[in-house]
């Protein structure tokens, strides 16, 4: 538990928090190797149910194999938005 202040909950700070959190690019990641792959590798037979549990062990892949580079856009935008303040 920490002694600092509870912040308010704003639109600005559910934004950045959006913003900076590492699971919002590996989804969006994840989300863009699904569109992407998936039309690739589906057979013509698959039903409208395997189609989208296709999607989605894509998109889980997507997302396993995207830490570092989460990682990375997450620290280069705290450094442009926040620049030497840390919290």
């Amino acid at each position: 538990m920490s002694n600092r202040p509870e912040r308010p909950k704003t639109p600005t700070y559910i934004f950045f928090y959006i913003l900076f959190s590492q699971d919002t690019w590996r989804i969006l990641a994840g989300f863009i190797i699904s569109i992407l792959f998936t039309p690739k590798i589906v057979p013509p037979d698959l039903s409208m149910a395997g189609r989208v549990m296709l999607h989605v062990m894509i998109l889980a892949i997507g997302w396993a194999i995207t830490g570092k580079p989460a990682k990375w856009i997450t620290t280069k935008l705290k450094k442009f938005f926040l620049g030497n303040r840390t919290q």
